[in-house]
């Protein structure tokens, strides 16, 4: 796991950069509506486009709360999976590679895409 962004939390929106091999922008990770249960809670925005997405979620092993983001472009070869989880005072937008387990999982328990209370 490596870390792409890092993120500041002001007035309800984190606010940041994603630095990859190909990808150096300004992002925001802003609430979005409440939609149904599957909606996301987030949607990721550059130059306020919207190029991803992102549910509230809460880790199985130690409680921490943390929001799976999901982020796509044509230009990309394949979508990225990223937490966004807060290490001190910032937020770290951690790139997770999403292996076929993981995958197959989400899907037949829809966690990906599941609120936490």
């Amino acid at each position: 796991m490596a870390t792409i962004g890092v993120f500041d939390l002001h007035d309800g929106k984190y606010v940041g950069t994603i630095n990859t091999l190909t990808v150096h922008e300004r992002a925001e990770i802003v609430p979005a509506p409440l939609g149904g249960d599957r909606a996301p809670t987030h949607h990721v925005l550059v130059n306020k486009v919207q190029v991803g997405a992102g549910w509230s979620k809460t880790s199985q092993t130690n409680g921490a709360k943390y929001i799976s983001v999901r982020i796509d472009d044509p230009s990309f070869p394949a979508p990225l999976f990223c937490r966004l989880v807060q290490q001190g005072d910032v937020h770290h937008l951690i790139w997770v590679r999403e292996d076929a387990q993981s995958k197959r999982s989400a899907e037949s328990t829809g966690a990906e895409t599941s609120r936490a209370a």
